[in-house]
């Protein structure tokens, strides 16, 4: 059973910056694309960004490009969200997950088949 672990959310003022991580366990997520998404009171889950088992592609939605970065580690087995210039917009509780056997678009939620339990971003004026 493959486990996900997000950290690092919680309350910031705009402008400000957070680093999410999510751990994972039960799987080397190595050879695994990675997802963040996230989901606001009231919305659908919406996709974030997006990093290619190698590393090498990385992919954003437009609300975020220029200031969110994804990244991992795949020695720690761990992906990372750095969010910079947070807008209160950026509110929503943010969910990490792992490729699944589908392939397709890193942005659809249907490639991936684990996902965490989630961790609160709140922005402030």
């Amino acid at each position: 059973q493959v486990q996900l672990v997000e950290s690092g959310g919680g309350l910031v003022q705009a402008g400000g910056s957070l680093r999410l991580s999510c751990a994972a366990s039960g799987r080397t997520i190595s050879s695994y694309g990675m997802g963040w998404f996230r989901q606001a009171p009231g919305k659908e889950r919406e996709f974030v960004a997006a990093i290619r088992w190698s590393g090498g592609s990385t992919y954003y939605a437009d609300s975020v490009k220029g200031r969110f970065t994804i990244s991992r580690d795949n020695a720690k087995n761990t992906v990372y969200l750095q969010m910079n210039s947070l807008k209160p917009e950026d509110t929503a509780v943010y969910y990490c997950a792992v490729q699944g056997p589908r392939s397709g678009s890193l942005s659809y939620t249907g490639v991936y088949d684990y996902w965490g339990q989630g961790t609160q971003v709140t922005v402030s004026l």
